[in-house]
């Protein structure tokens, strides 16, 4: 039986080399992004046999509705949810508009949350899968992305708590937890203005390609895992905020000094 897929943020990074991955496999695909020009190049390129696009603003609960209601009239089910839709933004907290917080928070906590609540019934049909895109950033502060930090740190609880409430309907729950990937959530971050940030953004090892991070999330769905941790670096760099606070600190003022200008 052919697999339906519900992708966020499909038309580009990360959530398109999911789409790429997962259509190459043979799944049914249901793509969303709030892009709709880019959306139509996407679909256009994998062809409509197993594929349908609904363009829209991911935190508009009409949009949630529509994704839903388009898995069950054209494939009949949900097989896997993959919550990839993404935002950040590069500025100082004391620089940032607090209307940028909120819409971090909104993309990257509330819509993913909202959007898997509404699909759990499907999901229940088939014994399905949850895939929530988090970052190492919800684990350890980032200096100049206080409301991302915020906002992933929301998803990863939120959602650790709901995968023990929906174990006894057989619906796994996958958190990921990359750290810097090569991908157009950070090309695109706000500043402090709510406007593209001005500056380029500081990071801490290795920055992978999202095509490889496509591959290990796939490969953790297959084997329905809880949780991914794909960049060792990173996972070190979280217990080195928890083991010794004040020398993580210290080495992250270093990195990230051109984020607090």
């Amino acid at each position: 039986m052919t697999r339906a897929v519900l992708i966020t943020g499909a038309a580009s990074g990360l959530g398109w080399q999911l789409a790429r991955a997962c259509h190459a496999r043979g799944d049914a695909l249901l793509l969303t992004d709030i892009d709709a020009k880019g959306l139509t190049a996407r679909i256009a390129e994998l062809g409509t046999e197993r594929v349908l696009g609904l363009a829209g603003d991911i935190t508009d609960p009409e949009l949630h509705a529509r994704l839903i209601n388009g898995c069950r009239q054209r494939f009949g089910r949900l097989d896997v949810l993959i919550n990839n839709a993404g935002i950040t933004h590069r500025s100082p907290t004391l620089r940032t508009d607090p209307a940028v917080f909120r819409k971090v928070m909104a993309v990257d906590y509330h819509a993913p949350l909202e959007l898997t609540l509404i699909a759990l019934p499907l999901l229940r049909e088939s014994r399905g899968q949850v895939v929530a895109i988090g970052s190492m950033a919800g684990w350890m502060p980032v200096l100049g992305r206080a409301g991302y930090c915020a906002a992933k740190a929301a998803l990863g609880q939120a959602f650790e708590v709901l995968r023990a409430e929906i174990t006894e309907d057989d619906i796994a729950l996958l958190m990921v937890y990359p750290s810097f990937l090569d991908t157009p959530i950070d090309r695109n971050a706000l500043g402090g203005d709510g406007q593209p940030a001005g500056h380029a953004r500081s990071t801490i090892g290795r920055i992978r390609g999202a095509d490889w991070m496509a591959k290990q999330i796939l490969e953790a769905v297959e084997q329905r895992h809880e949780r991914l941790f794909p960049d060792h670096g990173s996972w070190l760099a979280s217990l080195l905020w928890r083991l010794a606070p004040r020398l993580y600190h210290r080495k992250m003022c270093e990195r990230f000094a051109g984020d607090l200008r």
